[in-house]
């Protein structure tokens, strides 16, 4: 124990000394009190002194107003018990091994988790002359029974074994099994060395040896599981380090650890390792977009927060989209991690230190500078006396994640720097997950100090509307500068959401894992698939696609009342191509599985023809459905069973969204979905949903019809404010064309819901109603 503790502990043997954290966590959290060691700062026998890090007024956030008697607590603990004396460089220890680089894609295909990743930040730290002030380490094998403290016996084996050749010819199959991984004869010794690297150097740094180190470790961890690899991650290197002080070396004192994770995406792996455990604060932010991010887990909502003795210990903040920048995540460190960070204590931090929420990253989408990492990393310096251990976990365009962790590197070694990005402010989501919906309120039980007021008229911008796709060229993108960027850099979702929805976000996503029971009634008919479910596999580096995954599991009906009531014809929406009658093809769905059922219906919605043309059909009118109820209509839908993913490349088709890029043969389509889960809940709830971003569509508003089996009906047709216009005269009433009459009419049909003459008369009697 460090020689000013109030009581002098001996060491607990393993799950004794779990226990007695445990307990003591307990104990202290029903106190209130804030250190399980005792409220005075710790002075370490073995760290020096060292000057507080700078502080820093920006325009970014308000700072939050602490309680009474707390006000200057973080700057006595930076100036009481830091690691380096005054005037004193700062030892900084920087691993950087070249065998990690072995690891690669089996037949050199590009992926963005790759050797250049660390060879481009030694070049640059290099360049800087930043390295050369740093204390050179050399990376350690993991033993065995230290990765075994996180990873079952078969993982353990499975990674040690991959690389051999037993595998030579299974290799690549057995990569297939899991999410986002990929295997080569150095995959092994890759990972056992990363492992074994941020161990080394957080020991070092626990012993006093040095003032903080950085980790350049390849492939990272953090989504690593307990019993498999995954995300690029093999072994979850922060956890098994964060493991090896808590249980293997109580001499150092280290009972307390902090575990920031600011990697774009949610540290999954890390989480459930720790979930139960009060000697562990876990913080992630990340995009969650509603669960449409991968890893595309609930479990990455503020929802979860621990359990038993780890309740509360536990702190996800989930951004909502893409584009956060800077102003977005001071305002996170200011008012959720920082305060709680004072209350904990921590004797070490370890900082998943992901780079794929910089500017230019191919995957994140987010903004954020390399001074604003220096700034993050700054704010963290005032706690657990200047110990921090960073180890690298994502990071994909070169340039974005050379920068932002020399800046870091710098900043660890006592370099001033001027906070010189322009004046910012967060997004009203941001301010909202932080406020009493989000964050604040599910975590100020366990940390009061999160009751402080949060600042009034704080200024917000909006969400980011629906945008085109930055062009980004990956990892080899030429971005390096601030200015370079344009605002665009990535997609996100594309609808304002309703704010108190997010914690029923997880229900909604309903698998379907049960095997469709065939049902025939009189009037209904569902129709069996033999084949099981086609689900995409996530994987990360589609940026297109990260929504596609989640939503591939998330079933609806969607209602045709169309020419999509013929079902040849709905499969040009999922298999493309065309019928007759069709001027154009269709390009298809991503997902081009068969609907899993087909049930017919009638709705208490009239049927009417609006336009007076399409590029599809020629002249003549198309179907609309009026989006009011009126219990004297009844119209005929022909429902089919597909993914929510489906559901959104039908909506994109229909409403012209897809267009094929003629010079590379590529399509471009919209790289969010218009209809997520928040939206699912909001047009459950409101019974209709307009797209504000393709307002202008023709079918841009989307109607809840209710529910079968569990699983809602949705449907596509025009706004309330265009049947206005159609009852106007401003937009045109007209029959439509006999090619696509007849192929309603082979809908209704070979629907068996009426014969030829049947069908007839109601199309014709449908055309010749006035609104």
């Amino acid at each position: 124990p460090d020689q000013n503790s109030e009581s002098p502990e001996l060491p607990l043997p393993g799950g004794a000394q779990r226990q007695h954290a445990q307990a003591q966590a307990r104990t202290h959290k029903t106190r209130g009190s804030t250190n399980l060691r005792g409220n005075q700062p710790v002075q370490s026998s073995r760290l020096p002194h060292r000057d507080a890090p700078p502080q820093f007024s920006t325009p970014l956030c308000p700072p939050v107003s602490p309680p009474p008697g707390r006000g200057d607590r973080r700057r006595r603990m930076a100036a009481a018990g830091a690691a380096t004396p005054v005037g004193a460089a700062p030892r900084v220890g920087l691993l950087y091994d070249d065998r990690m680089c072995a690891h690669a894609t089996p037949d050199g295909e590009k992926h963005p988790e790759n050797p250049e990743r660390l060879r481009a930040i030694r070049r640059k730290l290099d360049a800087e002359g930043v390295a050369s002030r740093c204390v050179d380490m050399k990376a350690k094998e993991a033993k065995e029974k230290y990765i075994a403290s996180v990873h079952t016996p078969n993982h353990i084996k499975l990674i040690r074994d991959i690389s051999s050749k037993e595998y030579d010819y299974r290799r690549n199959k057995t990569a297939r099994k899991f999410n986002s991984i990929y295997f080569n004869e150095g995959s092994s010794e890759s990972a056992f060395l990363a492992a074994g690297s941020v161990i080394e150097v957080a020991e070092k740094v626990a012993a006093g040896e040095l003032s903080s180190a950085i980790a350049l470790v390849r492939p990272p961890g953090h989504h690593a599981e307990h019993n498999e690899p995954m995300g690029f991650c093999l072994f979850n290197n922060v956890a098994i380090a964060a493991n090896y002080l808590l249980n293997e070396r109580p001499d150092l004192g280290i009972n307390k650890i902090l575990i920031v994770d600011w990697d774009v995406h949610h540290g999954n792996g890390t989480q459930k390792m720790f979930y139960s455990d009060p000697r562990v604060l876990f913080f992630s932010v990340h995009r969650f977009d509603y669960g449409s991010f991968y890893p595309c887990e609930g479990d990455a909502s503020h929802c979860f927060i621990g359990e038993g003795a780890g309740e509360g210990y536990n702190i996800n903040v989930p951004w909502e989209h893409g584009k956060c920048s800077d102003a977005d995540y001071v305002a996170a460190w200011d008012h959720v991690l920082l305060p709680i960070a004072e209350a904990f204590d921590p004797d070490i931090i370890l900082l998943s230190a992901g780079f794929d929420a910089a500017m230019g990253d191919p995957l994140g989408g987010c903004c954020i500078t390399p001074d604003g990492y220096a700034l993050l990393l700054t704010k963290l310096l005032g706690f657990a006396k200047g110990r921090i251990v960073m180890a690298l976990e994502g990071g994909y365009n070169l340039k974005s994640i050379a920068n932002s962790l020399c800046a870091c590197t710098k900043v660890l070694l006592g370099d001033n720097f001027t906070y010189n990005s322009p004046r910012m402010q967060p997004f009203e989501s941001t301010w909202r997950v932080i406020q009493m919906v989000m964050v604040r309120d599910e975590l100020k039980a366990y940390w009061p100090v999160l009751s402080s007021k949060l600042p009034d008229n704080v200024p917000l911008r909006s969400a980011p509307s629906y945008i085109e796709p930055y062009a980004s060229s990956g990892s080899e993108s030429d971005v390096e500068d601030v200015s370079e960027l344009p605002d665009a850099i990535s997609s996100v979702n594309v609808t304002q959401v309703v704010d108190d929805v997010l914690s029923k976000h997880i229900t909604m996503l309903k698998l379907d894992e049960d095997n469709l029971a065939t049902k025939n009634t009189s009037s209904d008919s569902v129709q069996a698939q033999d084949d099981g479910p086609v689900v995409a596999s996530t994987r990360i580096y589609d940026l297109p696609f990260t929504w596609r995954s989640a939503l591939s599991k998330v079933y609806v009906w969607y209602a045709s009342f169309g020419s999509n009531m013929w079902k040849p014809r709905f499969l040009c929406y999922i298999e493309g191509g065309k019928v007759d009658g069709m001027s154009i093809s269709c390009f298809g769905s991503h997902d081009t599985s068969p609907p899993r059922g087909t049930m017919w219906k009638t709705v208490p919605h009239r049927l009417f023809f609006g336009r007076s043309s399409t590029p599809c059909w020629g002249t003549g009118g198309v179907a609309f459905l009026n989006p009011e109820i009126n219990y004297n209509d009844e119209s005929y839908v022909c429902m089919y069973k597909i993914t929510l993913e489906q559901f959104n490349d039908v909506l994109f088709q229909e409403n012209r969204l897809v267009k094929d890029n003629s010079e590379d043969g590529k399509l471009e389509s919209p790289s969010s979905p218009l209809i997520g889960l928040s939206e699912i809940e909001s047009v459950s709830s409101n019974k209709a949903l307009h797209l504000e971003p393709i307002k202008d569509s023709w079918y841009s508003n989307v109607l809840h019809l209710g529910e079968e089996d569990g699983l809602p009906i949705l449907t596509m047709t025009c706004p309330s404010t265009a049947v206005a216009q159609h009852k106007s005269g401003e937009l045109p009433l007209a029959p439509p064309s006999e090619t696509y009459s007849a192929t309603l009419i082979k809908g209704l049909v070979e629907g068996k819901q009426l014969d030829a003459n049947e069908a007839a008369n109601y199309i014709s009697s449908a055309a010749a109603r006035s609104l």
